[in-house]
């Protein structure tokens, strides 16, 4: 592990294409690192084949290096909520099935309280017509996604997902909340 990364907290959440949850949360403020994976399934399955394909249990999610001086776990949920649709059941945009599921997976209980309380205070402000569908289940782990994935959206600009559906994903986050992002997304 990066020596920068062993003092800060991680989280652990899932919403579509991690291509495009790695964007939306690398351009906060607070967030120094995020890395794509899969979570929810078991290593052996682990891998872009097997999970975009649908045939494991893994949701693609990402792992949320921040610093909490600076950014809290509640802010943390702020993004994550703000940058999708949670009421579609295994679903993002174009991209369908269990592997695109909303997902947090909390770490301890304080987290686990957060997200559910959070959940709640969503749904009496009546902020989606339709209930939430985010599952909130334990973190087991975390593995890392090829290397190709990892900054996939910086790295490829011009790929046609990432013009028609990252970009488009992000920029509505950014627009929704840009008191949340670092200087050089603003």
């Amino acid at each position: 592990m990066n020596a920068d990364l062993e003092d800060l907290e991680t989280a652990y959440f899932a919403s579509g294409c991690f291509w495009c949850v790695e964007a939306v949360f690398e351009s906060v403020k607070g967030v120094e690192e995020v890395i794509s994976g899969y979570a929810g399934g078991k290593k052996s399955t682990a891998n872009y084949s097997q999970v975009s394909a649908g045939k494991t249990a893994h949701a693609e999610a990402v792992e949320v290096y921040y610093d909490p001086s600076v950014i809290s776990y509640e802010t943390l949920l702020k993004v994550f909520f703000g940058s999708q649709d949670p009421t579609t059941l295994n679903q993002q945009g174009p991209d369908r099935g269990t592997q695109y599921r909303s997902s947090i997976f909390y770490k301890n209980d304080a987290e686990k309280l957060a997200a559910e309380k959070y959940i709640a205070k969503l749904t009496e402000d009546k902020v989606y017509d339709s209930p939430i569908v985010t599952e909130v289940v334990p973190y087991k782990a975390f593995y890392d996604a090829e290397d190709y994935h990892q900054d996939y959206e910086r790295n490829n600009p011009n790929q046609p997902y990432v013009r028609a559906v990252s970009v488009p994903r992000l920029k509505r986050f950014q627009a929704k909340y840009p008191e949340l992002l670092k200087e050089n997304h603003q």
